[in-house]
């Protein structure tokens, strides 16, 4: 035994300790708070006090668990490789040839490795900040080879992957790859997310029993309804407190989340993509790479929340500019495209302030509804009979940037496309699958299909400048098959990732939003590609409350489309004031959806001192820490940001209904600087008549961080659907 094949990555307070002994795939000794520095013989005495002992009739010896769980380990549960060769080679052993560590280092225990390639069994007791652990492992029997990889980010979040590749003569089909980390029994309550169009990322909690706790993606997008965080933690687990351990699966198509626990207590949470049968099938040499697992563990929801949050800005492609205050036409005007009436909707949103104009569905041959034209991507000759160009000019002119919506993939049967390419829908066998709002799949798989889109893309991107694309994708895949009948969803979302890198390639300066019936598909994949997702179809501030603070738990606020709605909104029927919409919206990617032709002048003037204020404080709500309070009464919200030095904060008390009681507490804000004092500014914006404010509203208004944060200030008596905003400065 060699006691120094440990590795130990840590990074923002989180520590990874990797057990790589003896030629076995690593196993997770410790993923959770950060440990300190550890020697190899604490390392050690750690693994050790890990090995639980052997109970009646398991096993003759200790399990272990791998990241990517064996059988042949005594694993009984979710295998990590599901596969076979013609119903052989289902049941791989594999043995680790090589192991490379590449890191910036602390030195412990006398060794301070820069990087480098160990042979198995002989990985010198690394303790690392960051790091990257790559594992090439092979089965000679059964003819794969496999390549595991686990990165600690500067974070703290823990991603991993694995590929396999099929070395013996023969094809090899791949059912399943599924990586899964360990969690400790006393983590026993599960949060994930439900939802439907509409109510996305509806949060669900229950109690972790033995058995699996599976979600299964098999829409051929991420899905309304998808998990996009699973979490398990100790029970009552909040936004400040309480241990949790999540996984995200950063897959656009098919896959799946779980959290497990065994008759033996041991318990783990994982994801990885969903194979649909025979979707990958190896030939001699080929490689199959699943999607990375993102593993985040916290103390709290907001702790674990920030680990996602810093990792995504901290990528070369985030955003670095300002997020523009932004108006789509699309609730304005939908189908009815006039330039006189786009013109007029420019000029209102210029004079308030706008910095991008979003033309959407509607501009493209045989659309004027969404029963046709899908595929026929250009500009329709009828309704715009001098192209686009006379409505992007005025744009520029006015001083605002601009953006076009786009369906990529997708067809409707009533297009010229499809009556050209009807073999260029997806579908299995000589069927076409169930319509959804009249639409097919077009497959991309297909290279003179790819070419076709790309082209006609590339062309009016081109033609017009365009800098923004609002990219949707309205339907789930059905009975999606490449020619010959075989399942294509894997192809199909490589191909998207693939279209929009190609796209950026060309146009290095474009945007892309991720659209998909509203949120469907929010996911870290697809974020490799775009710029913001698009949170909900429905802009009902109520019900964007929910979904604001819980999409939060994996993408930060700059990401989030926010728009502020008509009056009536045009989804729920609920009518709103403008402070509660935009209130709501503004900690989000700012925008407007309204026809503005509609608005009264105090609403203009109302919606003018709202996109000032997004302007001034964009920079903080963008670039700072989450902070939510926990509840305490069903009937409000407190949450906020925090910049970086905690030197400023936008904090929000909103009311979603009536309480039962007339007073709900104080409100307190958390985050902040505990030695420094506050200015702490109430911000009312338009009529605040129905606002009775407490009585330090009329006072100096400084108070310790530590005293808002411990006792807090009695909030004022709002109605129903009220949001107050609250600018905190350090003094």
């Amino acid at each position: 035994m060699n006691t120094n094949d440990f590795v130990h990555l840590r990074a923002g307070g989180v520590s990874l300790v990797l057990d790589c002994r003896d030629g076995a795939l690593p196993a997770v000794v410790h993923w959770g708070a950060a440990l300190g520095d550890l020697d190899d013989a604490e390392l050690l005495a750690l693994a050790v006090a890990d090995v639980a002992p052997v109970a009646p009739n398991e096993a003759d010896v200790p399990v272990r668990l791998a990241i990517l769980p064996e059988p042949h380990r005594g694993w009984t549960g979710r295998p990590g490789l599901s596969g076979h060769r013609d119903g052989r080679d289902w049941s791989p052993a594999f043995t680790v040839t090589s192991l490379d560590v590449q890191a910036r280092v602390a030195a412990t225990g006398g060794h301070a490795h820069g990087g480098g390639t160990a042979p198995a069994g002989g990985a010198a007791g690394v303790t690392a900040n960051v790091g990257t652990v790559t594992v090439h492992a092979a089965d000679d029997t059964a003819g794969l080879a496999l390549t595991l990889t686990v990165e600690m980010l500067p974070s703290g979040l823990v991603r991993t992957r694995a590929a396999v590749t099929n070395t013996a003569a023969g094809a090899y089909t791949v059912d399943d790859l599924t990586l899964a980390l360990p969690v400790p029994s006393h983590a026993r309550e599960v949060l994930d997310f439900a939802g439907r169009w509409g109510k996305e990322r509806t949060p669900q909690r229950r109690e972790l029993v033995v058995g699996t706790h599976e979600r299964e993606g098999r829409k051929g997008r991420t899905g309304a309804d998808a998990a996009t965080v699973l979490s398990v933690g100790v029970p009552g687990f909040g936004f400040a407190h309480g241990e949790v351990w999540g996984v995200h699966t950063a897959w656009s198509g098919n896959h799946r989340h779980l959290a497990e626990r065994l008759a033996t207590g041991r318990q783990v949470v994982g994801g990885g993509e969903l194979l649909l049968p025979g979707e990958v099938r190896l030939d001699t040499g080929a490689t199959y790479e699943g999607p990375w697992l993102y593993a985040a563990y916290g103390d709290g929801l907001d702790d674990q929340a920030r680990r996602f949050h810093r990792w995504i800005r901290s990528r070369p492609q985030h955003p670095s500019t300002p997020r523009p205050m932004t108006i789509n036409v699309w609730e304005a005007v939908y189908f009815d495209h006039d330039l006189a009436r786009l013109t007029d909707l420019a000029e209102r949103a210029a004079r308030l302030g706008v910095e991008r104009y979003v033309l959407d569905d509607g501009w493209f041959r045989n659309r004027r509804d969404d029963h046709a034209g899908l595929g026929d991507w250009y500009v329709d000759e009828d309704v715009w009979p001098e192209g686009l160009g006379p409505i992007v000019d005025r744009v520029r002119t006015l001083g605002m940037t601009f953006g076009l919506w786009f369906e990529p993939e997708m067809v409707n049967e009533d297009s010229d496309l499809a009556r050209a390419h009807p073999e260029w829908i997806l579908q299995a066998g000589d069927r076409l699958p169930l319509r959804s709002r009249d639409q097919q799949v077009l497959n991309l798989g297909i290279p003179e299909a790819f070419a076709y889109v790309l082209e006609r893309m590339t062309a009016i991107i081109g033609e017009y400048g365009i800098e923004y694309v609002k990219w949707d994708h309205n339907r789930d895949l059905v009975e999606a098959g490449r020619p010959g009948g075989g399942a294509a969803v894997h192809e199909q979302t490589l191909a998207a990732y693939r279209l929009m890198a190609t796209l950026k390639e060309r146009f290095p300066s474009l945007e892309i939003e991720s659209c998909s019936s509203g949120g469907a598909r929010v996911d870290l994949g697809v974020l490799e590609h775009t710029d913001r997702v698009w949170v909900s179809d429905d802009i009902d501030p109520l019900e964007r409350q929910q979904m604001h603070r819980w999409t939060q738990q994996l993408l930060p606020p700059e990401l989030l489309g926010a728009h502020i709605a008509s009056g009536r909104n045009h989804t729920t029927g609920r009518v709103h004031d403008l402070a509660f919409r935009a209130g709501t919206a503004i900690v989000g990617h700012l925008g407007i959806e309204w026809d503005l032709a509609q608005a009264t002048p105090d609403e203009e003037a109302g919606l003018a001192s709202w996109i000032a204020r997004y302007k001034e404080w964009r920079a903080v709500l963008h670039g700072g820490d989450l902070v939510r309070m926990d509840e305490v009464d069903d009937a409000r919200l407190v949450y906020g940001t925090v910049a970086p030095g905690a030197r400023d904060a936008v904090f929000f008390f909103v009311s979603t209904g009536r309480s039962e009681v007339s007073g709900t507490g104080r409100i307190r804000f958390r985050g902040l600087d505990p030695e420094a004092a506050y200015r702490v500014d109430p911000v009312v914006i338009g009529d605040g008549s129905a606002i009775v404010a407490p009585a330090w509203w009329s006072g100096v208004r400084v108070f310790a961080g530590h005293v808002l944060e411990t006792v807090g200030l009695q909030p004022p008596l709002v109605p129903a659907d009220c949001v107050v905003p609250f600018r905190l400065s350090a003094v």
